[in-house]
């Protein structure tokens, strides 16, 4: 992809050097055409463009040459006078059907055929492939959606002739936040994020913020991927070390590291034991970090038809780096991708794995990824290799002082207060093996009884009935829990320690256990 410099520079080499047929891969015409006039006005050649609103007209003064606005009408305009006169250029901005071997693809062919000879170019602004035979008559340019210099630029244009007029806090620093946050978006809608804060008379450092949603607002009917609501008042009980990292890393989602060589975190893989808050997690950093969360289900990429996976996967990958900054909520990971290691879906989960690991390794997008896993055995391989994901956590039982503060959380929650030490040391020594999602539903049987009979009919003993009905799933399958801890303990970084305790843990185990060849 390239940005607006150098598709300036590379249209113009290729109109000085006469190419009879230019197409410029983009969504933003009136930004094409922007770079066109430019180009036009500085080389003093007559360029033309055609739109089926306007007709033909030339692009350095708008004056009318042909007013039929049919695509057919422009070619045959265009036909006619590049036969007639050295030099000419016809630009077209609203052609349909020329991806494959259609009557207007090959009437374009017979036009750059004809440009051929008399030194003439014809340009076409598309968003869509063009037809083989028609593109090897000359050379294609992709202009990407503004980069953060190009939205910085866009956003000081709009802004700097209301700072005297309204109260602006934007210093330079936020301007390039924001230019960080919309980058991706195109100029138009850049331009209308910025004057819908315009309009309010006033813009302050808290309509950053804003800025965040306004993406979602642009992208409200994306396919692929759901907006997942999130409440401001998600909490994680324990999980210290997954904390820890995500406050570490928070900062470099939107900070620019072009400079340093290194890239935004791309996110972290989440396995371990069924109900103890590795969706939840996904939603608290969404929370926590202020950014829209996104969830993206494999089990609805999968077609009937070959590659349909594959261009589903595609679309909904590239509507998360357009929505970007943004989480991206994978949740149980491992169903979505569990024919790549039987291979019983005839090669599509593998090359769904291999198209994922490319967005993951090279998309530039600040797109934070939270992907989650159970079943860490149906995981091919190659998700698990260091470089993939930026970290790799086990999310296991929580231990004691995790389920005194899961406890509180819940209870304050639904009722409203903090029940006393002793009570809560009896509840802590009944949930020995609960995970979190079995503390939920126990303390949710008390709140639901609080609702029905009233807070005054819950009493020290409710609470213990309620913990006592509970079978957790740690006594239903314990053999799966323990294969789950086993493989946890051994290949991740456990997410209820801090960072370097953990680490710490692990090199003690490595020394023992050799080295975790999962992970190389």
């Amino acid at each position: 992809m390239n940005d607006l410099k150098t598709c300036l520079d590379t249209f113009e080499r290729y109109l000085k050097a006469r190419i009879p047929f230019i197409s410029i891969r983009t969504s933003e015409r009136s930004r094409a055409l922007e770079i066109a006039a430019q180009i036009a006005h500085k080389l003093t050649i007559p360029v033309f463009f055609h739109t089926i609103s306007q007709g033909t007209r030339d692009i350095v003064t708008n004056r009318l040459v042909n007013d039929d606005r049919s695509v057919m009408g422009g070619l045959d305009y265009a036909s006619e006078k590049i036969s007639q006169q050295q030099n000419l250029t016809f630009i077209f901005t609203e052609v349909q059907d020329i991806e494959d071997d259609t009557p207007t693809a090959r009437q374009f062919q017979d036009l750059a055929m004809l440009a051929t000879e008399t030194g003439g170019s014809i340009v076409v602004i598309t968003n869509k492939p063009v037809w083989g035979p028609l593109q090897r008559h000359g050379m294609s340019i992709t202009l990407a959606p503004p980069n953060e210099d190009e939205m910085l630029k866009i956003i000081q244009d709009q802004i700097s002739p209301y700072r005297s007029e309204i109260s602006i806090e934007w210093g330079e620093e936020e301007e390039k936040k924001a230019a960080a946050i919309l980058a991706g978006i195109s100029q138009i809608e850049a331009e209308n994020v910025i004057a819908t804060l315009l309009a309010n008379g006033s813009i302050s450092n808290d309509d950053l913020k804003e800025l965040m949603h306004a993406k979602d607002r642009i992208f409200a009917d994306i396919s692929g991927i759901e907006r997942v609501v999130v409440r401001e008042d998600y909490q994680i009980g324990g999980l210290e070390g997954l904390k820890k990292w995500l406050g570490a890393n928070e900062k470099l989602l939107t900070a620019d590291l072009r400079e340093r060589g290194i890239r935004p975190p791309r996110g972290i893989l989440l396995v371990g034991v069924p109900g103890c808050g590795k969706s939840l997690s996904a939603k608290a950093i969404s929370s926590l970090w202020n950014l829209p969360l996104y969830r993206l289900d494999l089990s609805t990429i999968h077609g009937q038809y070959l590659g349909q996976s594959e261009g589903r996967l595609k679309e909904a990958l590239s509507t998360a780096d357009h929505v970007a900054p943004c989480v991206l909520w994978i949740d149980e990971i491992e169903k979505g991708l569990a024919g790549a290691i039987g291979g019983g879906d005839g090669g599509t989960s593998t090359r769904l794995v291999g198209q994922f690991l490319y967005w993951l390794q090279e998309s530039p997008a600040r797109v934070f990824v939270v992907a989650t896993a159970n079943d860490v055995s149906k995981l091919p391989p190659e998700l698990l290799r260091r470089g993939r994901f930026d970290e790799l956590f086990f999310v296991d039982l929580p231990s004691a002082q995790e389920r005194a503060e899961i406890i509180n959380i819940y209870v304050q929650k639904g009722l409203n207060y903090d029940i006393n030490p002793s009570l809560l040391e009896k509840l802590v020594q009944l949930s020995e093996g609960f995970a979190g999602a079995d503390i939920e539903a126990a303390v949710r049987d008390v709140v639901k009884q609080a609702v029905v009979k009233g807070d005054d009919s819950i009493t020290d003993q409710t609470f213990i009935r309620f913990f006592e009905n509970v079978v957790p799933l740690s006594q239903t399958s314990p053999e799966q829990i323990d294969q789950i801890r086993k493989w946890g303990m051994e290949r991740a970084v456990p997410a209820g320690k801090p960072f370097e305790e953990s680490s710490s843990d692990q090199e003690q185990y490595l020394r023992k256990k050799g080295p975790r060849t999962v992970l190389v």
